[in-house]
């Protein structure tokens, strides 16, 4: 990818390098965002391949399948690699078109793929298979020497996982039970929810902590409902009286401050803000309320 975009001016190069950096960490959690940076990217360096094939993914990531072909392909023209060969069999299973899906499985590319692509190939032919109604078809598509191998590689999960869940769909219940424990064996990532669906063929029921802590506010509201007649309640009125004789007591208080509080205010001369004030009658009767002259 680096060589690609050194074929552009350098501010052109790094600003398509930001979006596609953005599509890598968006695609996984939040693919619409991951789309919309594709999309910049390609508006900006549409002739480079690997925008073609970030574009593509984002668009597959979104499950816009016709986009995502289109761009795959577009890459796989620029590039001459079969690389992408298996995710473009895929989109057309979503496209709703196993058969073309399934032809493209026994095409000459398919030859040139590395181990990981023959793999991934095999799983998109089985679930073609599957969804033409096809299952026996499906799990013979799937037994294989990558299957059988007690080796762990980064695909052995996901294909131990395929071939549990066809044989749980074949009604093949203890086959599919074995295979998904190999499954959890293979998949220290937990990529997969085999332990899920292992338990649930074992009769383990999983409790959401979530839904246990709602149970019990439920449980603490039926406990409320079913109070005595004679609970302490509390009344309204009550607290309205309450609330009355503390406004009373409060403004009494109050009032016997102000009554004792030495009536002319005083002022630290020194302060800027100080003003003299003017003694009034009222401050004077205070002062001599026997009416003696100074």
């Amino acid at each position: 990818m680096r060589q690609e975009l050194l074929s552009l001016p350098k501010g052109l190069a790094e600003e398509v390098s930001k979006n596609l950096v953005m599509v890598a960490r968006l695609i996984d959690d939040e693919p619409e965002e991951a789309y919309a940076y594709a999309r910049i990217a390609l508006r900006l360096a549409s002739r480079v391949a690997a925008v073609r094939e970030a574009a593509g993914f984002a668009a597959y990531a979104t499950q816009k399948y016709s986009e995502a072909l289109a761009e795959f392909r577009a890459s796989k023209r620029m590039t001459g690699s079969v690389e992408l060969w298996p995710v473009m069999a895929d989109c057309e299973r979503g496209l709703g078109r196993p058969e073309r899906a399934l032809a493209m499985a026994g095409e000459p590319e398919v030859q040139k793929l590395d181990k990981a692509g023959q793999v991934e190939m095999r799983l998109v032919a089985a679930g073609a298979r599957r969804d033409m109604g096809q299952l026996d078809a499906a799990i013979v598509t799937l037994q294989s020497p990558e299957l059988a191998s007690s080796a762990v590689q980064p695909w052995t999960a996901r294909l131990r996982y395929a071939y549990a869940d066809a044989l749980l769909a074949a009604e093949r219940e203890d086959e599919a039970r074995e295979w998904f424990a190999k499954t959890v064996e293979a998949d220290k990532d937990g990529a997969t929810d085999a332990a899920d669906r292992l338990a649930a063929l074992d009769g383990v029921e999983f409790v959401d902590a979530m839904d246990a802590d709602e149970d019990d506010d439920e449980a603490d509201d039926a406990d409320l409902d079913r109070r005595p007649a004679d609970a302490d309640v509390v009344d309204e009125d009550d607290e309205d009286d309450e609330d009355e004789d503390e406004d009373e007591q409060d403004a009494a208080e109050v009032a016997a401050a102000e009554s004792a509080r030495d009536v002319t205010e005083y002022y630290d001369e020194d302060d800027d803000e100080y003003e003299p004030i003017e003694r009034s009658e009222a401050d004077a009767d205070v002062e001599n309320p026997a009416g003696d002259k100074a």
